[in-house]
C-alpha cells in the first residue's frame, strides 16, 4: 500500500474514531436528558393533581368536589400540557372506562382505547411504560378516593421528542461525514506534498546506473526531508567515487598483471633447446610469477582492509614496539639504519599491523636509496597521537605528487622506472592507518630525501620523550 494512502487512511481512521466518540456522547447526553425531562414532568403532573385532589375545593363555589368527572375537568382546565404530553382522568362506570382528556396537539390523535387504559389502571405499579402501535408511552398513575373508582393518568409519548434527538444525531453524523471527506482530501494533498521529496529520491534512485551517477536532488529547507536529500546526495557522491576508484583500480590492476603475463608468455614462446637458455627463461618466469603473487597478496590485503576485523587494537608498549621494528628493518637491506626518536608510553594499536606499515615504509626507503645510505626511523607520543616514521636520503617527492603518493598503483617520478613493486605498498600503509582512525604523512623536498609516517590516536593518557642513537 502506498505511503500516501497509509497516511490518509490513518488520519481518516483517527478522525472517524474521534467523531464517532463525539456522536455517541452527544446521543447519550440527549437521550438521557430527554428521559430525565419526561420523568420530572410526569412526577410534577402527579404531584400537582395529588395536591389539588387532597384539597377537593371548587374555586367557583368554594364547596368540596365529590364527583370525579368534575374533579378531573376542574384540574385539567388549569393545566398547560407540554409537547407530546397527555393528561387523562379515568372513571370506572361499571366496567366501562370513561375519560376526561387534555392532550397536546402533537399527540392529539394518539390512540388510547379502553384496553390500553385498562392495562394502565390495573398495573400493580403506579408508573410504567406502555408500548403502543403509535410509539412508546411513559405514564404515571394517581388513584382518587371516590365512588365510582377513578384514576388520574399523566402520560408522555416519547416518539415526537425522540425525533428531535434523532435529528440532532443525524446532523452530527452528516457533519462528521463531511468533515471526514474534507480531512481525507486535505490529508491526501498534504501527504503528497510531504512525500514529494521522497518520491523524487525514489525516482532518482531508480534512474541511477553504474554508468551514470551524476543526478542529484535539489535541497530545499532545513527539515528532515531536506536532510534526507542531503544524505542521499552525499551517498551518491560516495558511490560515484567508489565506482570511479574501482574502474581505476581494475584498469591499473589489469595493466600491472598483464605485464608479467606478457613477459612469461613471450619467453615461453621463444624457448629453445639450449639448457642454459631454458634455465634463464625459468628464472625470469619464476621472478615474474613471484611478482604477480605479491600483487595478488597485496590486493587481497587491501580488500581485507575494508573488513571491521582488519585491525585488532590492544594496549601496546611503544618503546618495545619501536625496538622490535628497528630490529626487523635492519634485515631488509644494508643501510645506515638509525633510530632517531623513541616514544614513551602505551597506545591502543594493533602491533602487527603497525609493524607491517612501518616495514612497508622502510622497504620504500630501501628502494630509493643505495647501500650505506642513512635511513632513520622513530616514534613519538604527543597530543594524544602516536607517530611512526621513516626518513630516507633519496631523491625525495615532488610536492605535486604528495597528495596521491599513497593511492593504489601510484608511483612518484623517482620510482617510475623501477620494477620492484606494483605501487601498492604505500596504499597498504594508508589502509592500516585509516583502519586505526589515523592518517598518513609525507614530508619532502625534491633532492633532499623524504619522511613517510603514520599518525594514530593513542586511546589513553600517555607521555613522550625523544631519544637518539
Amino acid at each position: 500500500m502506498p505511503a500516501r494512502v497509509q497516511i490518509m487512511g490513518w488520519l481518516v481512521l483517527v478522525m472517524a474514531a474521534g467523531l464517532a466518540a463525539v456522536v455517541l456522547l452527544v446521543a447519550r447526553f440527549e437521550y438521557t436528558a430527554l428521559t430525565d425531562r419526561v420523568n420530572r414532568g410526569l412526577e410534577q403532573d402527579a404531584a400537582e393533581f395529588h395536591q389539588f385532589a387532597a384539597a377537593g375545593v371548587d374555586p367557583a363555589t368554594g364547596g368540596r368536589i365529590t364527583d370525579p368527572d368534575a374533579l378531573f375537568r376542574r384540574h385539567l382546565a388549569a393545566q398547560y400540557t407540554d409537547r407530546a404530553e397527555l393528561l387523562v382522568g379515568v372513571v370506572d362506570h361499571g366496567g366501562r372506562l370513561g375519560t376526561v382528556r387534555q392532550v397536546d396537539a402533537s399527540v392529539q390523535d394518539f390512540p388510547l382505547d379502553d384496553a390500553m387504559l385498562g392495562e394502565i389502571v390495573r398495573a400493580p405499579a403506579s408508573e410504567g411504560v406502555l408500548a403502543t402501535p403509535a410509539g412508546q408511552l411513559r405514564w404515571v398513575r394517581v388513584a382518587v378516593d371516590s365512588q365510582p373508582r377513578s384514576w388520574f393518568v399523566a402520560g408522555f409519548v416519547t416518539g415526537p421528542v425522540l425525533a428531535d434527538a434523532d435529528a440532532t444525531v443525524r446532523t452530527l453524523v452528516l457533519v462528521g461525514a463531511v468533515a471526514l471527506l474534507l480531512a481525507a482530501a486535505v490529508s491526501w494533498v498534504v501527504a503528497g506534498q510531504i512525500l514529494a521529496p521522497v518520491r523524487t529520491v525514489r525516482l532518482a534512485a531508480a534512474s541511477l546506473t553504474e554508468a551514470d551517477l551524476t543526478r542529484r536532488i535539489p535541497v530545499r529547507g532545513r527539515d528532515d526531508i531536506a536532510a534526507l536529500a542531503e544524505q542521499f546526495n552525499a551517498m551518491l557522491d560516495r558511490l560515484a567515487k567508489a565506482f570511479r576508484t574501482r574502474r581505476d583500480f581494475l584498469d591499473d590492476a589489469g595493466h600491472e598483471l598483464r605485464t608479467p603475463i606478457t613477459i612469461v608468455r613471450g619467453h615461453l614462446e621463444l624457448l629453445g633447446d639450449d639448457p642454459a637458455e631454458r634455465a634463464e627463461v625459468v628464472r625470469l618466469c619464476t621472478d615474474e610469477l613471484d611478482r604477480m603473487a605479491r600483487i595478488v597478496d597485496d590486493l587481497l590485503l587491501l580488500a581485507k582492509a575494508e573488513q571491521p576485523d582488519f585491525v585488532r587494537p590492544q594496549w601496546t608498549s611503544i618503546p618495545e614496539l619501536t625496538s622490535d621494528i628497528d630490529a626487523k628493518v635492519r634485515a631488509l637491506a644494508p643501510r645506515a639504519w638509525t633510530m632517531e626518536a623513541l616514544g614513551e608510553g602505551e597506545a591502543e594499536v594493533d602491533p602487527q599491523r603497525v609493524t607491517q606499515a612501518v616495514l612497508q615504509l622502510a622497504q620504500n626507503a630501501v628502494q630509493h636509496t643505495a647501500e650505506g645510505d642513512l635511513v632513520r626511523i622513530g616514534s613519538a607520543l604527543t597530543g594524544g597521537m602516536v607517530s611512526f616514521w621513516v626518513t630516507d636520503t633519496g631523491p625525495g617527492v615532488d610536492p605535486a605528487e604528495a597528495p596521491r603518493i599513497f593511492e593504489r598503483f601510484a608511483r612518484g617520478a623517482a620510482g617510475a622506472g623501477r620494477r620492484g613493486g606494483a605501487g601498492l605498498g604505500l596504499a597498504i600503509v594508508k589502509a592500516i592507518a585509516e583502519a586505526h582512525g589515523g592518517r598518513t604523512v609525507v614530508l619532502s623536498r625534491p633532492g633532499e630525501g623524504a619522511t613517510f609516517g603514520i599518525e594514530l590516536p593513542v586511546g589513553g593518557a600517555v607521555t613522550s620523550r625523544g631519544g637518539t642513537e
